[in-house]
């Protein structure tokens, strides 16, 4: 399929993981697709392996930085047709909240949930003024239903879904929408962090009794920001296995 033919996406944390699964498949589909991440090494390979046009060194909590990247994503594009966020951190596991520091709680929200926000504002003039954008952010499971040990996770993936749906409601007469994904757990580098006893819980709780793929999430992913998907906005979708329970 050339679903994203003449289409530009941004990528959010698109070095690795889910991120990178996402960016080869609209790749694949036709799309002009521009990575931004903090890691510079992976970022390098992208482009040496021909997976993405453009790469961009960005923290996403920096908003002064990450706007002049989208001016220049748009300087070089003309266009900005697709976001999606997912960039995030997972900070301490198997921690209660009594031993969970104050500045590792910090640090997860500022990520997770302000780097979203910034994200959000600052493509969303140009998707309006198009009259069309698809803007998706990877939330979790832990966000619906809440993980135990993983109060800075947990708390910034809800917020992150509320952000969603507030936002998608402004917009929804725009010709943007504005969804999100709530994964159980999927095998990326990331889960590397998560403390063992913590993953095997979170495994158990999926009826299906295995992880997700990258390229599972991938191809829902790419079903959300595609033209087809035109009667959805301010939605939480379900990638979980069977775990969720709303």
């Amino acid at each position: 399929m050339r679903r994203f033919e003449n289409q530009v996406a941004i990528i959010i944390g698109g070095a690795r993981g889910i991120g990178h699964a996402i960016a080869e498949r609209i790749t694949k589909e036709g799309g002009i697709v521009c990575v931004l991440d903090v890691l510079q090494s992976e970022l390098d390979e992208l482009i040496k392996e021909k997976i993405v046009q453009n790469v961009f060194v960005v923290d996403i909590t920096n908003e002064v930085l990450l706007n002049e990247t989208i001016q220049n994503i748009l300087e070089l594009h003309g266009r900005l047709d697709i976001l999606i966020n997912s960039a995030g951190i997972v900070g301490p596991t198997a921690t209660k909240i009594e031993y969970y520091s104050s500045l590792d709680f910090q640090k997860i929200i500022n990520i997770n949930l302000n780097g979203a926000f910034n994200i959000t504002k600052a493509v969303l003039p140009q998707m309006v003024q198009q009259n069309y954008g698809r803007i998706l952010h990877i939330a979790s499971i832990g966000g619906k239903e809440g993980n135990p040990g993983m109060v800075g996770y947990t708390a910034s993936k809800a917020g992150l879904m509320g952000l969603v749906k507030g936002v998608g409601k402004e917009y929804a007469d725009t010709g943007v929408t504005v969804n999100g994904l709530a994964p159980a757990v999927i095998a990326t580098p990331m889960n590397k962090d998560t403390d063992p006893e913590m993953l095997k819980y979170m495994t158990s709780k999926i009826p299906m009794g295995r992880l997700g793929t990258v390229e599972e999430v991938a191809s829902l992913v790419c079903w959300i920001v595609s033209k087809e998907a035109t009667f959805n906005t301010g939605f939480i979708f379900d990638i979980s296995g069977g775990r969720a329970t709303f």
